[in-house]
């Protein structure tokens, strides 16, 4: 499905489902725009975009295959020069075996037009679409805002995810006390796993808007670069939460392995003493049950007596244990 979105300049309106055959047209003006949105598309409909703009034949194989990294490649020729992008949207269910999954968007800026490629729908692009279907609000202040807004949107859905995560790891460090060893290992590796997932998305996306001695890895308007500068400072601010929860988990593991080691130990103590305290009654009783005759075995008095004999060593080396603080 392609669906385009055109602002005029000149006339200050939108324009909608315009004919792509008009493209010098209607880019004459540098200061008008044009967007075009490949949503679930098929390879014949992204070629045909890409004869259109005449696209690198890689960044149209890059967008009929899945990237696991987001990127910038900048593409030129002899009339015009463009980029190619590949950003990751997050998908958050918990009730899932994998909680987190990404969408993927490519996107190729120009001069003056921008094309977005993905798969499924992406609440940011349906919202933006939206608004553009009633006003110019993203489109008329260049192609380089119009990004920004995209990226933007897909950025502030990491935040509720991270505050999940966040509530996880709390509920984590109070359930290492009282739940189950098999719940508990599971937690581990799905917060670890959700941790990773996120990291992987985030680092080349801070690396694509970094600004490097003055310098970003594309071309951006002068009166843009604020926006970009607080969207850096959102990627920031999530990179730093995402190391900050992978050290909580880590610690709440270190923890969790005291505890068990604990209760091991505790458990091996309690089983020690035990055999201890069982082993001379067993040697007792098991020595003289061999048919050996004990000293005034015809009266009862001898029965109670051995009986209370071995009650008080029992009791001696239960006592000796204590002081010596092995229970």
């Amino acid at each position: 499905m392609i669906k385009t979105y055109y602002y005029n300049h000149d006339e200050g309106k939108m324009y909608h489902d315009v004919d792509l055959t008009r493209k010098a047209e209607l880019l004459q003006d540098t200061r008008n725009l044009l967007w075009i949105d490949l949503y679930n598309c098929t390879a014949e409909e992204l070629k045909y975009v890409g004869n259109i703009f005449d696209f690198h034949p890689l960044a149209i194989e890059d967008c009929l295959h899945d990237s696991p990294r987001s990127k910038v490649d900048r593409y030129e020729d002899d009339e015009d020069q463009y980029y190619f992008f590949v950003f990751h949207a997050l998908r958050y269910d918990e009730e899932k075996e994998i909680e987190i999954t990404t969408e993927e968007l490519n996107i190729f800026l120009g001069k003056n037009y921008l094309v977005t490629i993905h798969k499924k729908p992406l609440q940011t692009i349906g919202r933006i679409a939206a608004t553009s279907l009633r006003s110019y609000h993203y489109m008329n202040r260049g192609p380089d805002f119009l990004l920004y807004s995209m990226v933007d949107g897909i950025t502030d859905e990491y935040f509720p995810i991270l505050e999940r995560i966040s509530a996880r790891i709390d509920e984590l460090e109070d359930e290492i006390y009282v739940e189950p060893v098999h719940e508990i290992t599971e937690e581990f590796l799905a917060l670890k796993r959700n941790i990773v997932l996120i990291r992987r998305v985030i680092q080349p996306q801070k690396r694509i808007f970094a600004n490097v001695n003055g310098r970003y890895s594309f071309e951006i308007d002068e009166e843009n670069i604020p926006y970009y500068i607080d969207l850096v400072d959102h990627l920031e601010r999530i990179s730093d939460g995402v190391e900050s929860y992978r050290d909580l988990i880590s610690g709440a593991l270190e923890t969790y392995y005291s505890l068990v080691s604990s209760r091991t130990n505790d458990t091996i103590r309690m089983l020690t003493v035990i055999s201890t305290v069982m082993l001379p009654l067993t040697f007792i009783t098991g020595f003289f049950g061999m048919n050996v005759p004990m000293p005034f075995s015809d009266s009862y008095v001898a029965t109670v007596t051995i009986f209370l004999g071995l009650m008080g060593m029992t009791y001696w080396m239960l006592k000796l244990f204590r002081k010596r603080r092995w229970i």
